[in-house]
């Protein structure tokens, strides 16, 4: 669909995974820049005010760094009709895990090493060859440690189903999803998955005695979008793309980096192997930026999330309409 779209000459806003085979992604990404369009890739976290925080905090804490994150969810009736759909083309540590594996290279700004996988097929209304439970392990060359978990299904369970932090030399930062530890906040809901209701950091520093030199913090997040909230942000990115007004060179090559990462990670949940990883990142290019003609919002259809497509495409179109007409923008001279 993205191929086709950027083929008619629309823009394309797709959801991650960019693609389920890297070759798949990196077609899409090359009809980009052929046709110089806007292509966003929806990855939400990008846009997520305490995320971003919770990134640049982990950025302080020293090096190696060691980072726990997961997603567990555990779904019933459409939610679970949801994740089976899903689960057609991808198995959760793909999906789930392209957002953190994205977030733990953030922080770190280091290259991949390594990437180990182990998963289970915990129903049998998947395919034989997909799991719904997956966790990675995955080694960077300044020394720093990421594990990431993921699961769907009735199932899971919910004990510490919400799980994310960052360990430095310097000490920890985490974010604590306070209602996603109270009754009646269930693991399979949208707001959950990116509610940071606050960002616990701790100081490692000790005095001559042995005390910790310094409490521990707690930043309330002052700005706290839900769902709805996030998906608007991304469309104002998308829009100000569309306009000229972005590079996405560097969006790109990062959803192609972490989108290799975890389709490794699958390889190696598969084979029992661990998977030595050869990233090799593209130098920073600018790309010609003209006028838009057209817009498409690209949703793998199959995964049953035409809701969310089409709630992404409303706010669009709602943003597009209140804004400013778009000017014509001079290509930047190629590199």
């Amino acid at each position: 669909m993205a191929l086709e779209a950027l083929a008619a000459g629309a823009h394309a806003f797709c959801e991650k995974p960019l693609a389920d085979a890297l070759p798949a992604a990196e077609a899409v990404v090359a009809a980009a820049k052929a046709a110089g369009k806007a292509l966003l890739v929806g990855d939400i976290l990008r846009v997520h005010p305490s995320w971003t925080r919770f990134v640049a905090i982990g950025r302080t804490l020293g090096k190696p760094l060691v980072m726990r994150m997961n997603l567990n969810q555990q779904s019933s009736g459409a939610f679970w009709e949801v994740h089976e759909n899903l689960m057609k083309s991808t198995s959760p540590i793909v999906d789930c895990g392209v957002h953190y594996v994205d977030v733990m290279r953030q922080a770190t700004r280091a290259k991949p090493v390594a990437v180990h996988a182990a998963g289970a097929r915990l129903t049998g209304e998947v395919a034989p060859h997909m799991v719904d439970y997956g966790h990675l392990h995955i080694v960077f060359d300044d020394g720093s440690a990421g594990w990431c978990e993921a699961g769907w299904g009735p199932m899971m369970s919910e004990t510490a189903f919400f799980v994310k932090d960052m360990i430095g030399p310097k000490g920890s930062v985490s974010i604590v999803a306070a209602e996603a530890a109270g009754s009646g906040v269930n693991s399979s809901d949208h707001d959950a998955h990116t509610r940071a209701n606050a960002l616990r950091i701790h100081h490692a520093a000790l005095d001559a005695e042995g005390r910790f030199l310094a409490p521990g913090t707690i930043e309330t997040a002052e700005d706290e979008p839900g769902h709805r909230g996030l998906c608007e942000r991304e469309q104002r990115l998308f829009l100000k793309a569309i306009r000229g007004e972005v590079d996405l060179t560097d969006h790109w090559a990062d959803a192609i980096a972490s989108l290799r990462i975890v389709l490794a990670a699958d390889e190696s949940m598969r084979t029992g192997e661990a998977v030595r990883l050869q990233a090799r990142f593209s130098g920073r290019r600018r790309r010609e930026r003209g006028s838009w003609s057209g817009v498409l919002c690209v949703q793998r259809l199959e995964c049953g999330f035409l809701s969310n497509l089409e709630e992404d495409c409303r706010i669009f179109k709602d943003l597009a309409s209140r804004s400013r007409p778009v000017t014509r923008h001079k290509p930047f001279p190629r590199s």
